[in-house]
């Protein structure tokens, strides 16, 4: 169980130090030089403006205690995020000698998958695939008599 553990906060961490220190830089290149990558993308510029706050408060919602359901959202919001920077940068032809910007992401995308595939019990939602029981026969309480059928 302590090697679980410890896959789960190292995969965590290799998600959350590049996702949350891209979205304050991008934040602090919004509000120094809104420039960067947006032309060559085709973005608005406050579009990553929007993007980096978004990324800065989905890993704080996964590094925190408690609040399952916004660590789940926030595990979707950052899975799509890459996988749309890793489609972003392939629909303009951002591989091959740029490859970096497209496999980055995906490579991150992997470590997003094994954190939250390794999460313990506390930060789970519920079961992906419940186990199924087997049915017992309905019983159903009528009104007057007090019976069961």
């Amino acid at each position: 169980m302590k090697a679980k553990s410890i896959l789960y906060w190292t995969m965590t961490i290799l998600v959350v130090l590049p996702v949350g220190s891209g979205g304050v830089g991008q934040i602090l290149q919004y509000l120094a030089n809104p420039h960067g990558v947006v032309p060559e993308l085709g973005y608005p510029t406050y579009f990553f403006a929007i993007l980096g706050f978004w990324k800065f408060v989905g890993t704080v919602a996964i590094l925190v205690p408690g609040f399952p359901r916004l660590k789940e959202w926030a595990y979707a919001g950052i899975s799509f995020d890459l996988t749309g920077a890793a489609a972003s940068c392939a629909w303009v032809g951002g591989y091959g000698v740029y490859a970096f910007h497209f496999v980055a992401p995906l490579i991150i995308t992997g470590f997003l998958v094994a954190s939250w595939a390794l999460r313990p019990p506390s930060r789970i939602l519920g079961v992906l695939f419940p186990a199924k029981k087997a049915r017992r026969p309905e019983r159903h309480a009528t009104g007057d008599a007090g019976t069961i059928r």
